[in-house]
């Protein structure tokens, strides 16, 4: 395994043997990996890649960590961190970004530029990769509805793939094992200040609602179906606040988890498991998580 950690490094590729995945997600929970890798670039990430599969060595893709559950017994895998790639280009009101930039980050850029679409979505943490592949949404607005095309590597060559044949839905999409390397948006000419405007809305509706200030790994649990609202439903049945160890429903908004303390991986799978248990008692719907979990 020395030699694959020497070539990753010498491809560019800063390496960490051993990394506890607590230290990349935003849940704060996650044991050791074989190493976190770090491209700085399309080529040091593409490299990686090769390099790792011709070695037989498994590895799994990661952003910013912030819809991750990742196990405290750690996995027997490379992960490899895209948040250092972070370019951008605009063109007129194209606007291309690497998967590794942060969504927010981009949303500041296109509202300095004068290019609104993207409102809706400020405040959704985690990267412009991680937001394609969940086609995150939020207050009426999807990736999908904005996006115009993703490029994707397959392992031996490089995609550009139309938005339409993506087959993105409802926090899901036709990605796949393919890797998302940047995606383009279409956006339209506007007023900066009303864009940001716009923005600080989105955010004063986020501060007042959702546990923005604590470790969670953001909505909990996929809608079912359009007229199920998933945090209200928990509420009623009386688990807003329910805790398992350090891991707890959170009393903002019962559609998020958190971490109060030094919460475990096993006292979060507890705490899903017992309001699938619940919600599914009372209403005969199974709940399916929106954060992914890593064992």
């Amino acid at each position: 395994m020395n030699d694959v950690m020497e070539m990753l490094y010498l491809s560019g590729n800063d390496v960490l043997p051993g990394e506890p995945m607590a230290r990349w997600t935003s849940l704060g929970i996650g044991g050791k990996v074989k190493a976190l890798v770090l491209p700085h670039s399309d080529r040091s990430l593409l490299d990686a890649i090769q390099i790792l599969r011709e070695a037989g060595e498994k590895f799994r893709i990661m952003g910013m960590g912030t819809n991750l559950l990742v196990s405290d017994e750690g996995i027997d895998e490379f992960v490899i961190n895209t948040s250092r790639i972070t370019g951008v280009c605009i063109n007129g009101d194209l606007i291309v970004a690497d998967a590794g930039l942060p969504l927010k980050r981009l949303c500041h850029i296109v509202s300095s530029a004068g290019l609104s679409g993207l409102e809706e979505l400020y405040g959704i943490p985690g990267s412009v990769g991680g937001a394609v592949f969940m086609n995150a949404g939020a207050y009426g607005k999807e990736v999908k509805d904005v996006l115009e095309w993703v490029e994707l590597y397959d392992g031996g060559k490089l995609e550009k793939v139309d938005v339409k044949d993506l087959g993105l839905g409802y926090r899901k999409s036709g990605v796949g094992d393919r890797i998302i390397l940047r995606a383009a948006f279409r956006l339209k000419k506007e007023d900066p200040e009303k864009v940001w405007a716009k923005m600080e809305e989105i955010l004063q509706k986020r501060l007042s609602k959702q546990p923005v200030f604590e470790r969670s790994a953001g909505s909990l649990f996929k809608r079912p179906r359009p007229d199920f609202y998933v945090g209200s439903t928990i509420e009623k049945l009386g688990l807003k606040g329910f805790r398992v160890g350090d891991i707890m429903i959170s009393e903002k908004h019962a559609g998020f988890m958190v971490n109060k303390g030094n919460g475990s991986f096993k006292d979060a799978i507890r705490l899903i498991e017992k309001v699938k248990r619940t919600v599914k008692k009372a209403h005969g719907v199974e709940l399916e998580t929106e954060v992914i979990i890593w064992k």
